[in-house]
């Protein structure tokens, strides 16, 4: 039974075996082989269509030396939506909400992406920090609060991704354990309730998609101002 709301952020085990390895590697299973065939079926045919689609989207406005990056991150993405997705269902288990899985995600791509910038363009890299036409009296301030915006990204990515995923998922539990609740005492009101759990439950399969979706959009931009 679970005693506590936040429990279904725990690592659950099954026969020993922790569910965050199923949970992990599941979402290769998802997407299939492609085969010698002309034609491969509905499903590989619409997950190639969609890969494709989403990157020419994602680096419609990167420089050649950025789209390098389009197999790594349209990978990621793809990792994300699946784990994402996976936490919805039952017994499982969501990655996504633990902030050093994001963050051990986030600060590598983004100290990538600044690296890059220092070793190919030094200058303009270190240009972001001071605007041209800045007062004299405001150059340290100003220094020190871009310094503190750039240092700050990779913890905005992480913390976003984490937020809305943990708050979508104690919102549907507390709406569910509602329902059960007044089932008993009042079924009409407990209705109404278990509509709302089924509305909620597909704006969570959205949000798992649209934040998986804007963890890989910040990063072109990023990078975009380091290439």
């Amino acid at each position: 039974m679970m005693m506590s709301f936040f429990d279904q952020f725990m690592i659950h085990t099954f026969m020993g075996i922790p569910l965050i390895i199923l949970a992990m590697l599941f979402p290769l299973m998802l997407f299939l082989n492609p085969t010698q065939q002309w034609l491969h079926n509905r499903t590989s045919t619409l997950q190639n269509w969609f890969i494709i689609n989403f990157t020419k989207q994602l680096f419609l406005q990167i420089n050649l030396p950025g789209q390098k990056w389009a197999l790594i991150l349209t990978s990621l993405m793809l990792f994300l939506m699946s784990i994402n997705i996976l936490g919805l269902l039952p017994y499982t288990f969501t990655p996504t909400t633990q902030l050093s899985m994001n963050m051990a995600l986030a600060v590598p791509m983004w100290l990538a992406t600044v690296l890059i910038g220092l070793r190919n363009q030094p200058t303009m890299s270190l240009g972001h920090l001071l605007p041209e036409g800045t007062p004299t009296i405001l150059i340290p301030p100003l220094i020190i609060i871009e310094t503190i915006s750039l240092i700050i990204r990779p913890l905005a990515l992480g913390v976003r991704l984490t937020a809305n995923l943990t708050a979508g998922h104690l919102l549907m539990q507390l709406i569910a354990t509602a329902t059960f609740v007044l089932l008993p005492m009042m079924p009409t009101v407990a209705l109404l309730t278990a509509i709302t759990l089924f509305l909620l439950t597909l704006l969570e399969v959205a949000v798992a998609f649209i934040q998986a979706y804007v963890f890989i959009l910040l990063l072109p931009l990023y990078l975009q101002e380091n290439t």
